[in-house]
């Protein structure tokens, strides 16, 4: 945390990390940056809103955060790595950077390195992925960012835990309105309710950054 490596923004938060392991670029972290999380189940609607999103903003420039989980994020880091994105991703992992969860994603963070984006952890070489760790790790997504998309989330979603994270330390949350009838669809819209900003687009978030 005493590192000029160490991205200001992120020493700025409540009980921030005391280490950062980092594989990849590491000079991304310093950089302008979106987080998108969602449901692990997700929709195809929701699959494509996040794809659409992370493509549009990394296009512009701008790197996506993201989690590595199934579903919502793993279709952010896809839509932050293709041609035509200037933006990076990177994706905070809740195990050591050796220990990648779901082993579905290992290929994904061989593409997220190799296009120049990075994989991150506060956890040590060989920590397992533990339950407890992934609701811990949601600080650091929201703590590199300017702001929090939510695509798809439940009642109680652990992408909500994010987005509180995300009021704590000052940042926007955003949130992608969904079918009143799914139930992945409640924990966005609730946020909504709730004051966070409304967007179908991505000039939206761009808008507020």
């Amino acid at each position: 945390i005493g590192s000029k490596d160490y991205p200001k923004q992120l020493r700025n938060i409540y009980a921030p990390p005391l280490k950062l392991y980092v594989l990849g670029n590491k000079e991304i972290l310093k950089q302008k940056a979106i987080a998108i999380v969602g449901a692990r189940k997700a929709t195809e609607y929701g699959k494509k809103v996040a794809f659409q999103f992370a493509k549009d903003l990394c296009e512009k420039g701008i790197n996506i955060i993201s989690g590595l989980a199934i579903g919502i994020d793993t279709y952010a880091h896809i839509g932050a790595l293709q041609p035509k994105c200037t933006g990076k991703t990177i994706a905070v992992l809740g195990s050591g950077l050796d220990e990648i969860y779901p082993k579905e994603n290992i290929d994904l963070v061989k593409q997220i390195i190799k296009s120049g984006g990075c994989i991150i952890s506060e956890y040590h070489i060989g920590t397992k992925p533990k339950k407890l760790n992934f609701p811990q790790r949601n600080r650091i997504i929201s703590g590199l960012s300017r702001g929090v998309l939510v695509v798809e989330a439940s009642e109680k979603s652990g992408s909500l835990i994010t987005a509180d994270f995300a009021l704590e330390q000052g940042r926007e949350v955003f949130a992608v309105p969904g079918n009143i009838c799914r139930n992945v669809s409640m924990g966005t819209n609730n946020l909504i309710k709730q004051g966070a900003k409304l967007v179908d687009n991505y000039i939206d978030i761009i808008n507020e950054i």
